[in-house]
């Protein structure tokens, strides 16, 4: 693509109407609370035999919903251009690919109480890559609040250490995948400079979908998993919220600063998930996770109002 292209690409299909100071604010408190609602319900439908694997494959077509609607409210205009198709396949790859590594190889052969602490501080990834070549800037306010957000995602995704487990390349699955996540939210702000977050979205959508023949064959006899609502149903309810937070994301990055919705999209589902836990299960969250939600709660104040 030549610079011409990504001048036009820079006019077409982008509303001139200017936004709302805090419409990032907003579309990040969606994402949140469907982020960590999904997060405290996802593990039943694989109580109910229904491998995690399959429900990557719910997932993907959960996403069809918010990618509906999402192209309904710009009158079906789908960006095509080689720009858009590109970094929208590439975001949604990321993604997809991540959400595979992580169940297939990380979690499959190491500890979750180490691998997500490493997974959850992709924002880093993000923060950096914009600093040097989208050239965002934040405030004290801002710095302040990123600097205790990626202190506290650590303490939020820290779970009680089990049987020891040897190590199986379980590293290398998660630093792959806490890169893949981390470029991934630099390239869904980089797009959306570009192209309607709708298309980039629907481009998520569609590579989501592509990726589910090989979740599908990383279960030994998928036929035989609990396909009736309590399962496959369950699974793709459940991921509705993470769809539906992954639009309302795309449009977080859209209106804010990648190093302030980054880090404040990742401490905050914890928060969410953890009172849902307490509610639900009437499990208290452990004195590092409390510290944690202490601390991200203090992050957010000073992200949401940087100036």
């Amino acid at each position: 693509m030549n610079a011409s292209d990504i001048d036009k690409e820079k006019t077409v299909g982008i509303s001139k109407t200017q936004p709302s100071k805090y419409n990032w604010l907003m579309f990040s408190i969606l994402t949140i609370i469907l982020w960590g609602t999904w997060g405290a319900l996802i593990s039943i439908p694989e109580s109910n035999n229904f491998p995690a694997e399959l429900g990557f494959i719910m997932w993907a077509l959960s996403m069809i919903v918010p990618a509906f609607f999402a192209l309904k409210n710009v009158n079906w205009k789908l960006n095509t251009s080689k720009f858009s198709i590109v970094f929208g396949c590439v975001i949604g790859l990321l993604g997809g690919v991540g959400q595979l590594i992580l169940y297939s190889g990380a979690i499959a052969n190491g500890p979750a109480y180490l691998i997500f602490p490493i997974i959850a501080l992709a924002p880093v990834v993000t923060i950096i890559m914009s600093l040097i070549f989208l050239k965002e800037r934040a405030g004290t306010k801002g710095w302040i609040g990123i600097t205790l957000a990626i202190i506290a995602v650590p303490f939020l995704n820290y779970s009680e250490p089990g049987a020891a487990a040897e190590y199986s390349g379980w590293l290398i699955f998660a630093l792959l995948v806490f890169l893949a996540w981390g470029v991934q939210g630099y390239f869904i702000k980089y797009a959306n400079e570009r192209i309607e977050a709708e298309s980039i979205f629907f481009y998520m959508a569609l590579t989501s979908l592509i990726l589910c023949p090989i979740a599908w064959f990383m279960v030994d006899t998928p036929t035989a998993a609990n396909w009736n609502w309590d399962g496959a149903g369950l699974a793709f309810s459940i991921g509705l919220l993470n769809s539906f937070g992954a639009l309302f994301l795309v449009f977080a990055f859209r209106y804010g600063k990648a190093i302030v919705v980054s880090p404040l999209v990742n401490c905050l589902p914890p928060i969410i998930t953890s009172i849902l836990s307490l509610v639900m299960l009437s499990v208290l969250p452990t004195l590092v996770v409390g510290i944690g939600m202490m601390i991200a709660l203090v992050s957010a104040y000073y992200l949401a109002f940087d100036e």
